[in-house]
């Protein structure tokens, strides 16, 4: 095995601790300069951009985005509180897969079920999902909370 074939096994089977640090760093801020990243990693601007670039290669990093606050946003996003009458929230869970707009979907603890998220282009199509999913004669209630504002996002 050559020296290039080690240094690639190592960087794509386990991340040593500056790349953990280099990816938190990033997490916080992925704008922000190699100078930046190098200084609070403690390697220098060449071994932090050498690191970065085999993280994005491997796969590890798999690209950067722009998240804007809510109220910022053209689309709605909204949350809704599931009630279902199944006996287990699995044999529900068929409903959400099938709408493209569903974030995430979760069992929560309560009176009601399941939590589910979504992303829609306007207002209209989160109508239209809800009447969807009132369609289903396993749901038994359904509370909408529609997205206004965005104060901390920490994902």
């Amino acid at each position: 095995m050559t020296a290039n074939q080690q240094k690639t096994l190592k960087t794509s089977g386990s991340m040593d601790k500056f790349d953990k640090a280099i990816i938190n760093a990033l997490k916080k801020n992925a704008r922000r300069s190699i100078s930046d990243v190098a200084a609070e990693v403690s390697l220098s601007r060449s071994a932090v951009s050498d690191r970065i670039k085999k993280l994005e290669q491997n796969g590890v990093i798999r690209g950067y985005q722009l998240l804007l606050s809510e109220s910022q946003k053209e689309a709605v996003s909204a949350y809704f509180e599931i009630q279902h009458k199944c006996p287990r929230c699995s044999d529900v869970v068929h409903v959400f897969h099938a709408i493209p707009e569903v974030v995430t979907c979760h069992g929560i603890s309560g009176d009601m079920d399941l939590l589910v998220f979504v992303k829609t282009p306007s207002m209209r199509r989160l109508h239209e999902i809800r009447e969807y999913i009132d369609t289903h004669t396993e749901i038994v209630k359904i509370k909408t909370h529609v997205v206004m504002s965005e104060w901390i996002n920490n994902q």
